[in-house]
């Protein structure tokens, strides 16, 4: 029995000094993240042709991705061609990684795949959350008149059978 009780006192110990260090991070705000961030913006050169290539490829994704929101099948291909880009980018940041000095200035590719995740995999999953968000509503939309036309179906048939 008394081990028990080291056992939860060692316990209620850890996770009062979690609570802890979440708190005094919590405390300090969101200023670590941003200077992070900033930092990550600045250390990128924003004018290299490959990396205005893939903003735009973006632009003109999610572009694409508006303008077909009531085409579901277009935005289901769509979507699976998004998470599949998100698959392959393992590959692509090693592929990249090896081939860096033909298109671009500094090596971005790092082994974990941070720059790739944020620049590549990112967008993509925001665009695919889009499609998917989309295709919540259509299906809402599709329910509800189905609903519609059973209850109107339910209607005619208690008329005649009401005649």
């Amino acid at each position: 029995m008394e081990e028990v009780r080291l056992l939860m006192e060692q316990h209620l110990n850890q996770m009062a000094d979690l609570i802890q260090k979440f708190s005094s991070e919590f405390r300090s705000g969101m200023g670590p993240a941003y200077d992070n961030f900033i930092g990550f913006f600045h250390a990128i050169d924003w004018k290299e042709p490959w990396l205005m290539g893939i903003l735009g490829f973006y632009a003109l994704l999610l572009l694409v991705t508006i303008i077909s929101k009531s085409h579901v099948n277009f935005q289901m291909c769509l979507f699976l061609l998004a998470l599949s880009g998100v698959y392959l980018a393992e590959r692509l940041n090693r592929f990249l990684g090896n081939q860096w000095q033909f298109f671009a200035t500094q090596n971005y590719f790092d082994p974990h795949g941070i720059f790739l995740s944020v620049l590549w995999s990112g967008p993509l999953l925001l665009i695919a959350i889009l499609i998917l968000i989309n295709t919540l509503f259509s299906m809402c939309h599709l329910i509800i008149q189905w609903k519609r036309a059973e209850l109107r179906h339910r209607a005619r048939l208690s008329q005649k059978k009401d005649s």
